[in-house]
């Protein structure tokens, strides 16, 4: 993502326009997303005109009403996926206020129901998501260097380098980096 501030960021534009469509193939109001997703009306409509980089807390909201993982959101305004995607070519997607990196190394397909991210999170960030984007979705979360925190369902999670956590999401879920550096992990998502 872009780190100035000279203009929305490219990928924020296309993804407004996305949101938009979305909103208009299914024919609400912001009103009417508002009511559904939890999210008010003016940060729907900034996000939709790009005045706004949204945040995965806000992204998970509406992939949750559209019935998209984050990943399949991101990919609908990104380039055709590739058979093979070089490092150098791996979206990433920046959620400045959380201290969120998120690197796409496995883009999502839509023939395929697996994918893998790279989540980087800086020391004392936390994400807290209300809902999955798709009930039942699984999760493999691999810590490759750090300790990182991992609550779901109420039910907390403390993982270090190497660890592995495997779950079905069907409720809250939160990632907390509570150590005193930065934690890196591999998120495989898997489509119910």
């Amino acid at each position: 993502m872009k780190l100035d501030d000279s203009g929305p960021d490219p990928v924020d534009t296309r993804l407004g326009v996305r949101l938009a469509e979305l909103r208009a193939e299914r024919g609400w109001s912001l009103g009417e997303l508002a009511d559904r997703s939890g999210v008010s009306k003016s940060t729907l409509s900034r996000a939709e005109r790009a005045e706004i980089s949204p945040t995965a807390s806000l992204l998970n909201r509406l992939c949750g009403v559209y019935g998209r993982t984050m990943s399949q959101l991101l990919s609908e305004v990104e380039a055709e996926p590739a058979l093979l995607v070089r490092a150098a070519g791996q979206p990433v997607w920046e959620d400045r206020a959380s201290g969120f990196v998120r690197r796409s190394v496995s883009p999502p397909h839509p023939g395929l129901r697996g994918e893998l991210v790279e989540g980087r999170l800086a020391p004392g960030a936390d994400i807290a998501y209300d809902r999955p984007p798709v009930p039942g979705l699984e999760q493999h979360i691999w810590v490759l260097e750090g300790t990182l925190d991992v609550t779901a369902e109420d039910v907390g999670h403390h993982l270090g380098t190497g660890d592995c956590l495997r779950l079905r999401v069907w409720g809250p879920t939160r990632f907390r980096c509570a150590g005193p550096d930065a934690v890196r992990y591999v998120l495989a998502v898997v489509l119910p």
